[in-house]
């Protein structure tokens, strides 16, 4: 009796594995009116699709395509053209399952229903408050120490003054910007000697219009190491500067309610691919769904 359990354990798993790899890649970013060719004949490429071993792909002029290999490799198609998947595929190499983990979250959180904004909760702003994308502070949690803060784009708010604050309320810098966004390296001398850091954004354009304050905080280093063993992980497939990439990273960092350092991610994957619009949508649903941005009322 116990052989058969064992046998059936064993068929099981099997099965499961088989199952699990039943594609090549699998879609994270499309643009263009690519279509891949299989045994149903010519179809659209969608976000989400699974292109198998047997099938060709149609790339279009001026398109771009983000796949993740089985083996939870990226890939980037920009060039127009028809591809074999096979022929893809042999430009990958040196994949990790490891990755798969972050590049299904990804997926599930982009093609399925924005049911995350009741988990996640969204932040009260007032009519004439500017809306920075940071989580609220139980979420504000900091592992890398490049940080990017971004608001709302609206150019009667312009120019713009970013208050970095103690938790005292001691003045640690202040920046100035016509831009809806600014980068800060929290190794700065002005923040090196402080684990919160109280964040507001300020209207010079609009003397109305101020933001709320919002907390960025230093992950422990207990944490901190944590992260970066798990991270370790990845690191070596993701290292090449790409939007997919940046992508995959920014998966890791939300899957880890990282919220800080994921919404850095998405900002220099839309940097790196800023004729992509799928990158900026990709950003607009992490920031809905995390509840640190806010649909407008109907």
């Amino acid at each position: 009796m116990k052989i058969r359990i064992a046998i059936l354990g064993f068929m099981l798993v099997v099965f499961g594995q088989v199952r699990a790899q039943d594609y090549t890649f699998k879609v994270l970013v499309n643009k263009g009116m690519n279509e891949i060719k299989t045994t149903k004949g010519w179809q659209q490429v969608k976000v989400g699709s699974s292109l198998k071993q047997a099938d060709e792909l149609k790339v279009v002029e001026n398109a771009y395509l983000g796949l993740v290999h089985v083996s939870g490799k990226a890939l980037e198609v920009k060039q127009s053209g028809r591809y074999k998947v096979t022929e893809l595929a042999a430009m990958v190499s040196g994949g990790t399952n490891v990755l798969n983990k972050y590049t299904d979250f990804i997926l599930s959180a982009n093609t399925g229903p924005q049911n995350r904004l009741t988990a996640t909760g969204a932040v009260n702003r007032g009519a004439n408050n500017i809306e920075v994308y940071l989580p609220r502070p139980d979420l504000s949690v900091v592992y890398n120490n490049n940080v990017t803060i971004a608001w709302e784009e609206d150019k009667t708010l312009r120019p713009c003054a970013v208050i970095f604050k103690s938790m005292f309320g001691d003045e640690l810098k202040v920046m100035e910007t016509n831009e809806n966004s600014v980068e800060i390296d929290l190794n700065d001398r002005s923040f090196e000697h402080e684990d919160n850091i109280i964040v507001t954004v300020i209207s010079k354009g609009n003397n109305a219009k101020v933001s709320e304050d919002y907390t960025l905080k230093k992950l422990s280093r207990g944490d901190k190491e944590r992260i970066k063993t798990l991270y370790s992980e990845i690191a070596g497939q993701t290292a090449e500067k790409t939007a997919l990439n940046k992508l995959v990273i920014a998966g890791f960092y939300e899957k880890n309610n990282l919220l800080v350092d994921a919404n850095t991610a998405f900002l220099e994957a839309i940097r790196l691919a800023p004729d992509v619009p799928a990158y900026n949508e990709v950003y607009n649903d992490f920031l809905l769904r995390n509840g640190m941005k806010v649909l407008p009322k109907k």
